[in-house]
């Protein structure tokens, strides 16, 4: 068995992983605005937080960092026609990967914070209180989680297809 084959393995490994823990986060998040007891809200956001923490963070990473030691051990053009390539699927792939990177520390960050914090209080006041409905429903965040997976979703047809 190649170095090349076992590194693309862990990367769509990875990719599995990753993807895993977007939807799990999401289907957590999801239910826990859609609860009525405090108890179940927090214990949802603390799940929605855990697949965060454990799997979508650390699978974004793995799946870079594999995807770019696949790219070099292959010798494909990362960066495409800015290598003077014909072939601009893996960097149309990186920069559709990269995208979000900048709300999350703007943006998505600031709002977990707010909203581990806002589900803790509502957890000791004992019912769901409107600062937490806000944060569950947060329209900014729900559409940053959305395009991840959308974009997540068209990375993985453009490895698939690698259609130019």
């Amino acid at each position: 068995m190649s170095l090349g084959l076992i590194v693309k393995s862990l990367h769509v490994l990875s990719a599995i992983w990753f993807i895993s823990g977007m939807v799990g986060r999401g289907v957590a998040f999801w239910q826990a605005a859609k609860t009525t007891h405090a108890h179940t809200a927090y214990t949802l956001v603390k799940l929605s937080d855990f697949f965060e923490q454990r799997m979508v963070i650390p699978g974004s990473a793995s799946v870079l960092l594999f995807g770019v030691i696949v790219t070099w051990l292959q010798g494909w053009p990362l960066l495409g026609f800015l290598q003077g390539a014909k072939s601009n699927w893996l960097l149309v792939s990186l920069v559709l990967y990269l995208s979000p990177t900048p709300l999350i520390p703007l943006y998505l960050i600031p709002r977990r914070k707010h909203r581990a914090n806002v589900a803790e209080e509502a957890l000791a006041q004992g019912s769901v209180t409107p600062e937490l409905t806000a944060a569950l429903n947060d329209k900014g965040v729900i559409a940053c989680r959305t395009a991840e997976l959308i974009i997540a979703v068209v990375v993985t047809i453009l490895m698939i297809t690698k259609p130019f």
